[in-house]
């Protein structure tokens, strides 16, 4: 009986592990499926050789297969340069460091401008968009789903005001540049509208480093022009008080809605 019992839980189990892994990866549940159906049900240890096999696979695709096949859905890898880098191996693992070629280069060329003006400051991306089919959601996100869209870091200060490349948040969201008393508060807003998401990230932080730093409007600001000068971007969002902060009144910069989060720990902008 436990045998039958426990038949249904194991199909259970697979159906939440290749859900997550979808979700996370986009390619994961499918690497998983194959290691499954690999390795016969009367193998010998059995969950090891599985989990063996969906590394192996799992790297070999994200590395080497993907990459050569994304183009065809009209997507390319980030082209990191030394002025643009993940913020962790998390995006590269997790394959959502993809975006249409035209993003690549212009996202290329406003870290090195960015870095003309501040040596060895770099453009440090967050969530890109994953390789394969429009349309197919990247969660957390509403929108990074057709290569066109790309959430970079804001950019921070050390005590005697120098610019870092250190960030707040060992995942690079939800640690945010709070509003002053004076400022226009979009998050208690969205909050008593009935949008408790507003503020989620706050849970994904996996951790908060760095304590000695703070937010660096002027090298915020500076990003935020040099993104706004490229004639190809066409919306860039911030929150709204950071946006009055920054002095930054291009027509590009909107708010995003009460529907998706909070934009005060990272700027986000897309292809027009």
């Amino acid at each position: 009986v436990t045998h039958k019992l426990n038949q249904p839980l194991k199909i259970l189990l697979h159906i939440i592990i290749i859900t997550f892994l979808t979700v996370v990866t986009q390619i994961g549940g499918i690497i998983y499926l194959i290691a499954i159906l690999l390795i016969k049900k009367s193998a010998e240890k059995k969950r090891l050789k599985r989990i063996g096999i969906f590394a192996v696979l799992y790297l070999l695709a994200t590395f080497l297969i993907v990459p050569n096949i994304a183009p065809i859905f009209g997507r390319e890898k980030i082209k990191e340069t030394e002025f643009l880098k993940a913020h962790s191996i998390f995006y590269k693992l997790a394959n959502r460091n993809y975006v249409r070629p035209e993003l690549n280069q212009t996202i290329g060329k406003i870290a090195t401008e960015f870095e003309k003006r501040n040596s060895g400051i770099k453009m440090v991306y967050l969530d890109a968009n994953f390789p394969f089919i429009d349309k197919f959601p990247l969660l957390p996100h509403l929108s990074h789903n057709d290569g066109k869209k790309i959430d970079v870091s804001l950019i921070y200060e050390n005590d005697n005001g120098q610019l870092t490349n250190k960030k707040p948040s060992i995942s690079g969201y939800g640690v945010y540049e709070m509003p002053t008393e004076k400022e226009y508060d979009q998050n208690a807003v969205c909050k008593k509208n009935g949008n408790w998401q507003y503020d989620f990230p706050k849970y994904l932080t996996l951790g908060t480093i760095n304590k000695d730093i703070e937010f660096s409007e002027k090298g915020t600001r500076q990003l935020a022009e040099l993104i706004l000068k490229q004639k190809n971007i066409g919306k860039l969002f911030i929150e709204p008080h950071l946006k009055t902060r920054l002095n930054l009144n291009n027509g590009k910069v909107r708010f995003h809605g009460c529907q998706a989060v909070r934009h005060d720990d990272h700027i986000h902008f897309q292809l027009k």
